[in-house]
């Protein structure tokens, strides 16, 4: 073969390689996007929990007076939330405020007339509501999660993750260990 064909040849695999980079690169800015906007839709969706609680606890403060350790526990933790600047240090926060809450929902229960009021209704639909839609988005979360680590790990990606400094991101959301078990409900 004459020394053309093979500075072509050289050159040919100079640019696809090239490609091939370029492209990695790419979808690893576009994953690394997703996982922090799947974060961001977390944040608001907790947010909103976090704005609904003190309504839901001033309206269960009428019925259940006596119940005071509940709701202080639960206006300490949405505090807790309010305060967490990590992703490990709001998921942690988050986890707790939603056992409180499921305690909450064990109180109102022992009152009748707080479970027939119309604005406790709502608040128990809004809160329910967002609670699915947390659900939903600690999914979606994961998954980007999953799919942004799979690309900086997988070949040749790795390539460009390591020249670019992509990392493999641990900040799955899991569920505290409490969750591991059914919650137990006495009337």
């Amino acid at each position: 073969m004459s020394s053309k064909v093979w500075l072509w040849a050289v050159l040919g695999f100079i640019v696809l390689f090239g490609l091939t980079l370029v492209g990695s690169y790419n979808g690893l800015v576009s994953s690394n996007q997703a996982v922090d906007n799947a974060w961001g839709n977390i944040q608001a969706d907790l947010q909103r929990r976090y704005d609904l609680i003190p309504n839901l606890v001033n309206t269960v403060k009428g019925y259940a007076k006596h119940e005071s350790s509940v709701l202080e526990e639960v206006t300490r933790l949405r505090s807790q939330w309010g305060e967490a600047h990590t992703t490990d240090e709001q998921v942690k926060a988050a986890n707790n405020l939603e056992g409180a809450l499921g305690r909450l929902m064990v109180v109102v229960e022992k009152y009748p007339d707080l479970k027939a009021n119309e604005n406790f209704l709502r608040l128990q639909d809004e809160l329910a509501g967002t609670e699915n839609r947390i659900a939903v988005a600690r999914m979606r979360y994961n998954q980007a999660v999953q799919d942004y680590n799979v690309k900086v790990q997988s070949f040749p990606s790795n390539l460009m993750a390591s020249l670019g400094g992509f990392k493999v991101r641990d900040s799955y959301f899991k569920a505290e260990q409490e969750a591991q078990e059914a919650p137990k409900v006495q009337f």
